[in-house]
């Protein structure tokens, strides 16, 4: 195991669920380095039953330290990741400042982990979304090659981070004590409304959500032949994404055979219930390692039954970002 390990970002959620997960896996560590901003220097953080203090992140920060687990948004992944490499560390990234770098490689372990072991100092974690997308879509790829993939994406709070989910909470209250909600950190009301990805549009009609959907795919795939297309949506949820996902085969399957294949996947648990009804939800998904995967059935609308429906729930802080850059570190172990 790592010897000298720095969290950057240690003070937002994906901060505390790096510190959650570390003490769950049991780490073997000498050294942790807790990084924030200046703001938030100097306060203290609970780890491994002692309270830690909180360093401001600077040049300097990474100094004998052997792995930095990055969080604190792409411009502050781009202004120092790279001068942890220099140090002598190794990045795993959890923003997207390199994620489409062809020299930086993009891992999901349960798909592509010979590739956490190309890098150059600097491993770049997906978009959540794209993970919990393609954790299921993956085995199935293997065994029946897919063709196209549509996804609508119902995206809680927590992607945008501990003061959007507070927003969201601050917001509910409210709106049922009949006062207006103060939209903050979203550009509209979250709280009893949804509305497009919060993410700038591209000249396509494309928001950035969407396209990270499509390019990361292709790359962690390691197939751009793949037809992808997306509709991001954020949804009043606290934690844990959710998406619809409509697959196209090469070949005729079954939903038989999708859950047969699903139930050996790893990361994945089949939520499947017809009687009583019970499938993937967010309020399940929320704190666990799997995501769910249930709705399985054929998409009646393609012929030669060749098309599959999925509707699957993850936890965003969890899979989505903070379990996959530890997986990822553990790669290197």
């Amino acid at each position: 195991m790592f010897q000298t390990v720095a969290i950057v970002g240690a003070t937002g959620a994906v901060g505390h669920e790096f510190i959650s997960l570390i003490e769950q896996r049991g780490w073997q560590v000498d050294r942790y380095v807790l990084l924030a901003s200046a703001r938030s220097a100097g306060c203290t953080v609970r780890m491994l039953g002692h309270d830690r203090a909180v360093e401001e992140l600077t040049e300097s920060s990474f100094d004998g330290v052997d792995l930095a687990l990055f969080s604190a948004g792409g411009g502050i992944s781009k202004q120092f990741a790279p001068r942890a490499v220099a140090a002598g560390a190794v990045v795993v990234d959890n923003s997207s400042a390199f994620r489409m770098d062809p020299e930086v490689p993009l891992v999901v372990p349960e798909i592509n982990p010979a590739d956490a072991h190309r890098h150059r100092g600097i491993i770049a974690n997906p978009n959540c979304s794209t993970i919990i997308m393609v954790i299921p879509v993956w085995p199935l790829h293997r065994a029946n090659p897919v063709k196209r993939i549509v996804v609508s994406t119902y995206q809680s709070a927590s992607g945008a981070g501990m003061r959007a989910m507070e927003e969201l909470q601050t917001q509910t209250r409210e709106v049922l004590d009949g006062k207006p909600a103060k939209p903050r950190v979203f550009p509209f009301q979250l709280a009893f409304n949804l509305f497009c990805h919060n993410s700038p549009i591209d000249e396509t009609g494309y928001n950035a959500e969407e396209v990270k959907m499509i390019r990361e795919t292709w790359k962690i795939f390691h197939d751009d032949t793949i037809g992808v297309t997306a509709t991001c949506v954020r949804v009043p949820v606290l934690r844990a994404h959710s998406e619809a996902v409509n697959l196209t085969f090469e070949n005729p399957i079954t939903p038989d055979e999708v859950r047969e294949i699903l139930s050996k996947a790893p990361g994945v648990r089949v939520v499947d219930r017809l009687d009583p009804q019970h499938f993937p939800m967010p309020i399940e998904a929320g704190g666990i390692d799997e995501v769910l995967v249930g709705r399985i059935r054929q998409d009646i609308s393609q012929p030669g039954s060749r098309g599959i429906d999925l509707f699957i729930s993850g936890d965003q802080l969890r899979k989505g970002a903070a379990l996959n850059a530890v997986q990822i570190a553990e790669l290197l172990v």
